[in-house]
């Protein structure tokens, strides 16, 4: 298995935690013992970082070979910060996952975090890292493709990207001073309306920015990974193609052109239906592996994957050989960029 949506949580961003008024931050408890604290709710400092040596341990019992780490969302408060604060702290961050890639060959890569309050500085910062080994890429907010006129901030970022043949992770999440979540905590069911109704719906308009404009056009040699199967986009896709016929049937359908578009998603968090589905939408080979970096994610994603009814070419696509080929192509450019250089 090749774990491309594998979320990280970095201990060298423990010294700014300290030093936050609000959450998520570091600060003491009753006791006077160092916790975590972050809307949902505190930690012990030792469980809150991710520790590399576990991690491979957890990677070598569950049978994966590569992870592709990123900020996890509570993480990524540093990319909203002024730029002033947020450049250091992802630089520092960005140093370190490449440090983890080069000190661990072949087990690790992982995608930049980018000070993203000032586009022209992310854009300085993405052309840095994608010098550093083992960074293909960078995570960014799924709010900045909502829509196209909304994506129009990220072409900075895109024209980097195409030159290097970097990936991008396009994940579920705020785009510095966007309210978020959306439903406040006391609402019913407010972590099921969060971290699923309004992530998928979300999800879904971020895959039609992509697959149904011309937004990409420009950037062939960019590659995109939407996670969660691209929202609800294999359950839509029907009505979609019903209510173009309806409205604009001199257009081609929507089933059409997403299963055209070079845009991947990942698999992460969903079901065997689910991942059918999506095979029979995208096709297997624009299907990476997905898990969210969790040992449940990990054992999750492996059981959906044999209970699917997509045959063993299509698992081993998903599983294996489409994040390779990935992987591959963003090494081998980073690696003539830096003997260039």
């Amino acid at each position: 298995m090749i774990d491309m949506h594998t979320h990280w949580k970095p201990a060298e961003v423990a010294d700014a935690l300290r030093a936050r008024s609000r959450e998520p931050r570091i600060l003491r408890d009753r006791d006077g013992v160092e916790v975590l604290r972050s809307r949902m709710g505190e930690e012990p400092l030792a469980k809150a970082f991710d520790d590399v040596d576990f991690h491979l341990r957890r990677m070598d019992r569950q049978g994966v070979e590569v992870s592709v780490l990123s900020l996890l969302g509570s993480f990524c408060w540093i990319e909203a910060q002024p730029v002033d604060v947020s450049g250091p702290l992802c630089r520092r961050v960005n140093d370190r996952l490449s440090a983890i890639s080069e000190e661990h060959p072949g087990r690790f890569a992982a995608f930049a975090a980018l000070p993203l309050t000032d586009l022209s500085a992310a854009a300085a910062e993405l052309e840095r890292a994608l010098g550093l080994p083992g960074i293909i890429g960078a995570q960014l907010p799924g709010n900045f493709f909502l829509t196209r006129d909304d994506a129009e901030a990220t072409r900075p970022l895109l024209e980097v990207a195409n030159r290097h043949r970097a990936v991008f992770l396009i994940h579920h999440g705020p785009r510095p001073g966007d309210a978020f979540p959306k439903v406040a905590g006391g609402t019913d069911n407010a972590r099921r309306r969060n971290g699923t109704l309004d992530m998928q719906a979300s999800l879904s308009s971020v895959m039609v920015t992509l697959c149904l404009t011309e937004f990409l056009a420009p950037y062939p040699d960019v590659t995109v990974v939407v996670h969660n199967l691209g929202g609800n986009i294999p359950y839509e896709v029907e009505r979609m193609d019903h209510r173009s016929l309806l409205d604009t049937p001199d257009e081609e359908l929507p089933s059409s052109r997403f299963r055209k578009a070079k845009v991947f998603v990942d698999c992460n968090s969903f079901g065997p239906r689910a991942i059918e589905a999506a095979v029979a939408l995208y096709g297997a080979e624009r299907i990476v592996c997905g898990t969210d970096g969790s040992a449940f994610g990990v054992d999750w994603t492996r059981k959906a994957l044999v209970d699917a009814q997509i045959g063993e070419e299509a698992r081993e696509l998903i599983l294996h050989r489409n994040a390779a080929a990935m992987l591959a192509r963003a090494g081998a450019t980073a690696e003539r960029a830096r003997a260039a250089a």
